[in-house]
Formats: structure tokens, sequence, C-alpha cells
């Protein structure tokens, strides 16, 4: 989160730098300071700053100043966070930009598919992330074809529910991965399968799995939170 960033929420919020500045445990030269770019914003300020600020968790920040130590635990408390319904009974305060996690799942060798499932879903909720940012990084790692597989999972949800407007969106994120898409055959976060199980999915995949040279069995019709 920039300062500028903190800035235009506390004044969405309605609230001067005095309050906003006490509602945060800061001093108001300190936020001053923050707001004008003179100090960072720290990861645990910019998740209490979202709090008080009733702001949407794509306002976190995409570079954070700490590795990544998510387990498959995590990943499910983060997407409970996000308001996914499948880890309802996790919900907490979100730390992750919905773009920062959606990445760091396609990053993973292998995966709960309880999360994999789950990612579809964050495509979709949150359509209005930093699309630039996720298709960057995930090119810079050649995780490209697992997050368009994702997005067009994403897309068919949206066509299920009938929003046209997320649909063409997520559309136009699928055009531009479509034209960095991999020859080469790869994994939805499952890189432990056995030769025997990629055997039968190259056989046996559907079509969008085999459209990005995905060895997965994953469908939208899969996925609990989608009307059949």
């Amino acid at each position: 989160m920039t300062g500028n960033a903190l800035r235009t929420g506390r004044e969405e919020a309605k609230l001067t730098q005095q309050e906003a500045a006490s509602r945060l445990g800061l001093t108001q030269p300190y936020l001053s300071m923050l707001e004008r770019g003179s100090r960072p914003v720290t990861t645990e300020l910019a998740a209490q700053a979202i709090k008080v600020f009733h702001l949407p968790p794509t306002a976190l920040p995409l570079e954070a100043e700490f590795l990544s130590t998510l387990d498959e635990n995590a990943f499910k408390a983060e997407l409970g966070a996000l308001g996914y319904p499948g880890f309802s009974y996790l919900r907490g305060k979100s730390h992750y930009n919905p773009a920062r996690l959606l990445f760091l799942a396609l990053d993973q060798d292998d995966l709960d598919r309880r999360v994999v499932e789950a990612l579809p879903w964050l495509a979709f909720t949150y359509s209005e992330m930093d699309w630039e940012w996720l298709t960057r990084n995930a090119k810079l790692n050649d995780r490209q074809n697992r997050l368009a597989f994702v997005v067009d999972l994403a897309e068919q949800y949206a066509e299920k529910m009938g929003d046209e407007s997320r649909k063409k969106n997520l559309d136009q994120k699928k055009a531009v991965l479509e034209r960095s898409r991999l020859a080469r055959e790869d994994t939805l976060s499952n890189e432990s399968m056995t030769q025997a199980e990629r055997k039968w999915l190259r056989q046996n995949r559907p079509s969008k799995a085999r459209h990005w040279n995905l060895l997965t069995d994953l469908d939208v019709r899969h996925l609990a939170y989608v009307p059949s």
C-alpha cells in the first residue's frame, strides 16, 4: 500500500488525519509522513488500515517485505478470510492481497486439492485485482498456463452466474495469457502425481486442461460453489 492509497482510504472513510492516526495507533505527524511517502507503509499497518478504513483486500501490498511461508493450512485460512465458502469456518483477517495469494498458490509444486478448487473462485470474486502484476509474475515464473486455466474456469463460473461483466473481464485476461501459452507439459500444483496418473490424464483430461497443457482433471462441474 502506498502513502497515496493510505490517504485516499482515509479520505473515503471521512476521517481526519488526527482521527485516523488515533484509530491506527499512530501520531498525526507520523501518519502525515506516511501519506506523503516519507515513510513506508508496512504490511502490518496496511492490514490494519484496511480494517479501519473498510478497504477491500486488493488494497493490501503486492510486493511484501517478507518471504511467504504459507503452508496448506495457511492457504485455507487466507481463503477463508477472503470469504471463500469452503473455508468459511476459518474467517479472520486477510494478510495477503488476492493477486499475491493466487500467484503463491499457483507457484506451489504441490497443493491440497481443496485449495486448488478455490482458485477459480478467487479469480472470479476479486476480478478487479491487479492483473498486470499477477500476469507479469506468472510469466516470470513460467506459471502462465496454470493462471490461464484458473481464469478459464473462473470465466465459466461467471457465465453460469450470469455475470456478463466479470465474464468479459476474465475473457480479456485469458486472451492476454493465450499469447504466452507454454508448450511444455505441467500440472496444476500436483507435481508429485505418479507416472500412471500422468499417463491417464494425458488421455482423459478435460479439453480446457489439454489446451493449457496441464495434467489435471479439474473441471468447472467439480467446483462445489458453481451452480449446476
